[in-house]
């Protein structure tokens, strides 16, 4: 335990790769307790032999696929055509593409990335304060691992050995709530800002906007009725999503080039080397970390402080939100479950609720100052400074909270869909 605590602080300090750092802690911890090294590559390799883990790199090339195929531009205009009516009314669309968004990206970065230019953009030219339109982007885009699909669920499902399918249904009502309490405070701030209102649209304009957005729009209404209806597995959806992005823009919308494919999958296996790298070391470290008892030791302080799960709960949601600010969020994931997963298993916490509760933490941290990395991506397509973003996105981490305590304590907000839809 101090070999590992030991190489962990040095690390840090050094500052290597995360991925670095977990492999190197539970290297030492291998060699000081003497046992065969083999262990190092049998973990490791179990880690990247996992079923469950194949629809990363496919959600990602979906992302990648979607974003360069402008089905962001088609989105944020049937948003804006359903909701820019309203007083503010560019904000309430950038929720809602967003949402439609979060149900083909799975990731908060790239829905950050793809369709906050787009949001941006529009509320610039519309002379909204440009502020409230970065704070509110970055803050949206956290939905996007909420609503399933999401990377990061895969990611705890395969970490946590618990159902992905379920973990995807769970997202379902937090992610919604999530886009309607952003809107809640959109209202408060449009009519404090005066700002203005869009034309209502005509019949003719919103069915012409749906019509344009409708291939895109019906890749979750895909998704979700596949895995429901048990015609394929999360990670099968996966490749059927990806099947469709590339239909989607090669055939039907016509905006996707084939030469662009080899450079997207270029990337998509830059970004999949990155979490990989990340999933092996953090299982080498989980394995050091069992052996020397830390869970255990962890697990007893903490039900020593309460046995009861919502006190638990809530010190788990400090704690995450704490790391959230300092420590990229599937990193944070892989190296904390081991710690946190046994101890609410014990307490009798339901493994989905938990799970949803743990992604949605670490996704509100992406937007949290020093370490947001959504913060970052945002700052760079508003073109201002990262200190301004983090006072732009102060007001718009409240909804999100709310919705975080709302779902810690009173569960069926996420497990009364996954038992409806696919069973105890």
């Amino acid at each position: 335990m101090t070999a590992i605590l030991a190489v962990w602080t040095v690390c840090l300090f050094l500052g290597p790769p995360i991925w670095l750092t977990m492999a190197l802690a539970g290297t030492a911890f291998i060699f000081l307790q003497h046992i065969d090294p083999i262990i190092i590559a049998q973990q490791e390799v179990s880690a990247a032999n996992s079923f469950t883990f194949v629809a990363a790199p496919l959600f990602i090339l979906m992302g990648q696929v979607m974003n360069n195929a402008g089905v962001t531009h088609r989105i944020f205009d049937f948003a804006a055509a359903m909701v820019g009516w309203l007083r503010g009314g560019l904000c309430h669309a950038n929720v809602v593409a967003s949402m439609i968004f979060a149900g083909m990206s799975g990731s908060a970065v790239a829905e950050a990335g793809g369709l906050g230019t787009v949001e941006i953009k529009a509320m610039r030219d519309a002379k909204y304060p440009i502020d409230m339109a970065a704070g509110l982007t970055a803050a949206a885009a956290t939905i996007g691992p909420i609503i399933p699909p999401s990377l990061p669920m895969v990611v705890y499902g395969a970490a946590a050995e618990v159902s992905v399918g379920k973990l995807f249904m769970a997202g379902v009502i937090p992610g919604v709530l999530m886009g309607l309490a952003l809107m809640v405070l959109c209202s408060f701030m449009a009519r404090r800002l005066d700002l203005p209102k869009g034309k209502f649209p005509t019949l003719p304009d919103l069915g012409r906007k749906f019509l344009a957005a409708f291939w895109a729009l019906m890749t979750p209404v895909l998704l979700l009725a596949g895995m429901l209806s048990g015609v394929f597995t999360p990670t099968e959806a996966a490749a059927v999503a990806t099947l469709y992005a590339l239909i989607l823009g090669l055939f039907v919308y016509r905006s996707f080039s084939i030469a662009q494919l080899p450079r997207l999958i270029l990337d998509t296996a830059e970004t999949t080397g990155v979490v990989m790298a990340l999933v092996m070391a953090a299982k080498l470290l989980g394995w050091a970390l069992a052996i020397s008892r830390i869970p255990q030791i962890a697990g007893q302080a903490l039900t020593t402080l309460s046995a009861n799960p919502l006190v638990y709960l809530a010190i788990v949601n400090v704690l995450l939100l704490v790391v959230g600010c300092f420590m990229e969020g599937i990193a944070a994931m892989l190296i904390l479950i081991p710690i946190l997963v046994p101890v609410a298993m014990k307490l009798g916490i339901d493994p989905v609720h938990f799970g949803l509760i743990f992604v949605l933490n670490l996704m509100i941290g992406t937007v949290t100052p020093p370490v947001g990395v959504v913060l970052y991506v945002v700052s760079n397509i508003a073109r201002i400074s990262f200190e301004r973003m983090a006072r732009a996105i102060v007001p718009f981490l409240v909804p999100l909270l709310v919705v975080l305590v709302a779902s810690t304590l009173w569960p069926p907000l996420t497990t009364w869909l996954p038992g409806l839809t696919i069973g105890r």
